[in-house]
């Protein structure tokens, strides 16, 4: 386990899948992630690539040749390695190997950034790619905040709110796991979502292209909480296990395929492009309230 500290924060990050497993706010010795309870959802932040999501059949076709993926990719069930750490910065990367050539045809190295300052944490995903040719892919977040936060509160209690109203629907998810082709109604010129456990009964909230880049988690009662950065990325999932007691932000460069795609990884929605020797970032952060 790895740990960054300062007098604000201090955080936990496994090697494998290179997962945050705990962000505690010092002053007050508040935990604000999920425990991982296994018997709930055994995960704290799990880490999204190739794949965001689900591929049909868990199956992608890149060159006439066929491919498979589970749910979500394989990046947050490998060993990462260490590449740097101070007391407020780590680093830690996976490289392609023969194991991932097979499921995934493309050469990189995919880092990720742990950062630490005053009460805030940013955490960087820096792709490489390393091969002759473009490379197709997609990465994610998927961390999961405990609801409630406090002590003697309940998941009733709190609110997501976005920095600007939004016109936003809500794209189901088929029992397949699935981007169905018609969106519900959901936001109407609204920035708040009200958290209840029956929002999650029919998976999790999809977003597309929303107009914010910032989310606050926030107690109706005392407005404690975090607000959660997540610019630069175009899709936006919100989910939590059957009646268990957090909700996961997650912030997606990449969306599930839909019920009607193609699984040509050229076509796929939401792909992202790197040509040879090329760098793609991507940053999420969570800022602590004081």
């Amino acid at each position: 386990m790895f740990i960054l500290e300062n007098e604000n924060i201090r955080v936990s990050v496994s090697a494998k899948g290179a997962e945050l497993q705990s962000m505690v706010y010092k002053k007050t010795g508040q935990e604000f992630m999920w425990d991982g309870n296994p018997s709930v959802w055994a995960k704290h932040s799990p880490v999204l690539f190739p794949v965001v999501g689900t591929l049909k059949n868990n199956t992608y076709y890149f060159n006439d040749k066929e491919y498979q993926l589970p749910r979500h990719g394989f990046a947050r069930d490998r060993q990462f390695e260490l590449c740097h750490q101070s007391n407020d910065t780590l680093s830690l990367v996976l490289k392609s190997d023969q194991e991932t050539l097979k499921v995934f045809p493309f050469t990189f190295e995919f880092f990720i950034d742990y950062t630490i300052i005053d009460c805030t944490l940013s955490v960087s995903y820096r792709i490489i790619n390393k091969g002759s040719s473009t490379m197709y892919f997609s990465v994610g977040g998927h961390p999961a905040f405990r609801v409630p936060i406090l002590e003697g509160e309940v998941y009733e209690d709190y609110v997501l709110e976005f920095n600007r109203n939004e016109q936003a629907g809500r794209w189901p998810i088929s029992p397949d796991g699935l981007i169905e082709l018609k969106v519900d109604n959901f936001l109407e010129e609204a920035n708040r979502i009200n958290l209840n456990k029956s929002l999650f009964n029919k998976d999790a909230i999809v977003l597309k292209n929303l107009k914010s880049n910032k989310v606050k988690l926030i107690s109706k009662k005392n407005n404690l909480g975090f607000e959660f950065d997540f610019t630069g990325f175009p899709f936006l999932g919100i989910w939590a296990a059957k009646d268990a007691d957090f909700v996961c932000i997650e912030p997606w460069c990449g969306i599930a395929d839909s019920v009607n795609t193609t699984q040509q990884l050229t076509e796929k929605e939401g792909i992202n492009t790197l040509e040879s020797g090329g760098e793609f970032l991507r940053t999420w952060k969570v800022l602590v309230h004081k």
